[in-house]
């Protein structure tokens, strides 16, 4: 893990060091790592629903069938089969 230095006005600093006190988070540290998880999961939530919109403005639908899920699923085993990861 690597350390990021920071500069916080009072009352930002102040509000981080209440949500530690409170006992929702063990550090200033994962208050932090969680709002980045947080805008993590937006950012890839938004990157979703832009390619979900795009696929449907395309107009190039496709059946959705029992066997086209069967080879989805085929092929995310065999892509974590080979290396491990994604």
């Amino acid at each position: 893990m690597t350390t990021l230095n920071i500069s916080l006005p009072d009352p930002m600093k102040a509000f981080i060091e209440a949500q530690v006190q409170s006992g929702s988070y063990a550090s200033a540290s994962d208050y932090v790592r969680a709002l980045v998880r947080d805008a993590q999961k937006r950012q890839a939530q938004e990157e979703l629903e832009a390619k979900l919109l795009a696929a449907l403005d395309s107009n190039d639908f496709q059946e959705v069938t029992p066997e086209m899920f069967a080879r989805i699923r085929e092929r995310i085993r065999q892509r974590y089969q080979v290396g491990g990861t994604p």
